[in-house]
């Protein structure tokens, strides 16, 4: 198991969240004192959350979750994790990890690449970066300090749940979200599966 240091909680305040589609739903915002990347992450308790809470790793994605894009599947995983969470109880971790820990001038230039016929990784590959250099260490810290150490992980993403669990958090299960597809963003879906063994099913993944 690997060790880290100990996160405080710094903050705790109620907002109420709005989305596009006319969902709304009351969220209580942390943030921490001591996250081992100094990144201002931040966990979004939704409903009552429980012994065994629902808890998503979302990974920032300024085009995804702001602005819409279509060439991800980010924006809707996060509107359909919010409500999930919500209903059961349990906590959203927004984490400040663009392009899959590249960063958003990074990640744009991957997306020139692939405009070229790369895939995602391979795109990220051919700039010297890494597939995924995602750490998710700040995450069990934010976990610890929230009381956490059993949960059921909503993510798609294998890696998510063994980094958790080499951090001694308890993933009890992994549930799986929605498949979002669109005509832009099915070549990257597929990659996922095919590169990094993302639990979506190869079938559904046709344009939309």
């Amino acid at each position: 198991m690997r060790e880290f240091p100990t996160a405080t909680v710094r903050t705790r305040v109620t907002v109420p969240l709005r989305f596009g589609d006319g969902y709304s739903v009351d969220a209580q915002l942390v943030t921490f004192h001591g996250l081992v990347d100094d990144k201002e992450h931040l966990a979004v308790v939704l409903g009552e959350p429980g012994p065994t809470p629902l808890v998503r790793l979302h990974s920032e994605c300024l085009t995804g979750d702001v602005f819409g894009s279509a060439r991800c599947d980010c924006g809707p995983q996060l509107r359909e994790a919010v409500e999930q969470i919500a209903e059961r109880g349990g906590v959203l971790l927004y984490l400040r990890q663009e392009g899959r820990g590249i960063g958003l001038y990074n990640k744009l230039d991957a997306y020139a690449l692939q405009d070229q016929g790369l895939d995602t990784y391979a795109a990220n590959a051919a700039l010297g970066l890494p597939e995924d250099g995602r750490d998710y260490t700040a995450a069990a810290q934010m976990l610890q300090a929230l009381g956490i150490d059993d949960l059921d992980l909503l993510s798609n993403n294998p890696d998510k749940a063994e980094q958790l669990r080499d951090l001694g958090v308890t993933v009890s299960h992994r549930v799986p979200t929605g498949v979002f597809t669109t005509a832009h963003n099915v070549r990257y879906l597929r990659a996922k599966v095919l590169q990094t063994q993302h639990t979506l099913p190869l079938p559904e993944l046709t344009a939309g």
